[in-house]
């Protein structure tokens, strides 16, 4: 008699999966911004040292500087001439002057008035056969010099009164234009020498001190600096578990160094670039050549936590995926 077959048992379904565990490094919401100058120089002071506070625009660095700032007192004082002399074209003589030319065509005129008379006088007497024809053309000819020193006066008086002409005042313009660009550009290269920070934060790392030589193009920071008002997770998810991502996923994140505390957090950007691992742990079974990609989760804020601090970071699904 054969038996039987047994019945076949429908196994149970798999739970569906509710989270995403990767590692991850805790940075400012800012990311870590290293700070560096933008010309080459040497370092004259460093302001500020690690752990204390900072503001956008602060001045954290000076580089050695005195021949910048004497660039910019030559080049303001050449404005000061340039300035001067655009004024003088366009406002003309100094009242002296006006009166000065002005006291001159009166003495000419008044020489003039005194020849006339001598060679009314002289002709006066040449006619009554009393005079020399000697002394009636000296004279005419001091008439003639007492006219031309009239004209010569008044001529000056002219130029002295004269508006400006259009090419001179045109020049004069296009020397202050010139010297204010001169003057500019000094002042640029100068506040260049003042190394600023980019955002408010805290100071993260001290690379560089005073009497260091950096450069704008090499890789020479003096400071790094982020903002710890609002930290994040840089988390990396291997690329097995990439398909259940969305932004706005809750997720928290724990540390070795805080027990059990589970610090709470939102996804609010998932990369699209795979890579190789940058995070590892001390595990070391881990696979180190898998591919992952990067996550960040931000952390709800007035959290304080150490920056750069490894953790675990964990990913909830939503049970529809």
């Amino acid at each position: 008699m054969a038996r039987a077959a047994p019945a076949v048992r429908d196994l149970p379904a798999p739970a569906p999966r509710t989270i995403i565990a990767a590692l991850g490094r805790v940075e400012p919401a800012s990311e870590e911004i290293r700070v560096a100058a933008a010309m080459t120089g040497r370092l004259a002071e460093v302001a500020l040292d690690e752990g204390q506070p900072v503001s956008r625009g602060q001045v954290v660095a000076t580089l050695e500087n005195d021949d910048h700032l004497a660039r910019v007192q030559a080049a303001a004082a050449n404005v000061g001439i340039a300035r001067a002399a655009l004024d003088r074209v366009i406002n003309g003589a100094r009242p002296s002057e006006r009166e000065e030319a002005a006291a001159a065509v009166r003495e000419a005129q008044a020489v003039l008035a005194r020849a006339e008379r001598e060679v009314g006088r002289q002709q006066g007497l040449a006619d009554k056969r009393l005079g020399s024809g000697q002394d009636l053309d000296n004279a005419r000819s001091a008439l003639d010099i007492a006219r031309a020193q009239v004209a010569r006066a008044q001529a000056h008086q002219a130029v002295v009164d004269s508006p400006a002409r259009e090419d001179e005042q045109a020049r004069a313009e296009a020397e202050l234009a010139l010297g204010q660009a001169r003057l500019a550009e000094a002042r640029a290269v100068y506040e260049k020498s003042f190394v600023r920070s980019p955002i408010d934060g805290v100071v993260l790392r001290r690379f560089r001190r005073a009497g260091e030589q950096v450069t704008e193009m090499g890789d020479t920071p003096i400071l790094a600096v982020g903002d710890l008002s609002h930290l994040r997770v840089r988390a990396e998810v291997d690329e097995a578990d990439i398909d259940l991502l969305r932004p706005g996923q809750d997720a928290y994140i724990e540390a070795a160094a805080y027990g059990e505390r589970r610090i709470p957090g939102k996804v609010v950007r998932i990369g699209n670039l795979m890579g190789r691992k940058q995070i590892v742990s001390d595990d070391p079974a881990e696979r180190k050549d898998s591919r992952v990609l990067e996550v960040l989760i931000d952390l709800e804020p007035g959290i304080a936590i150490p920056v750069g601090l490894r953790v675990d970071a964990f990913i909830v699904l939503e049970l529809s995926q």
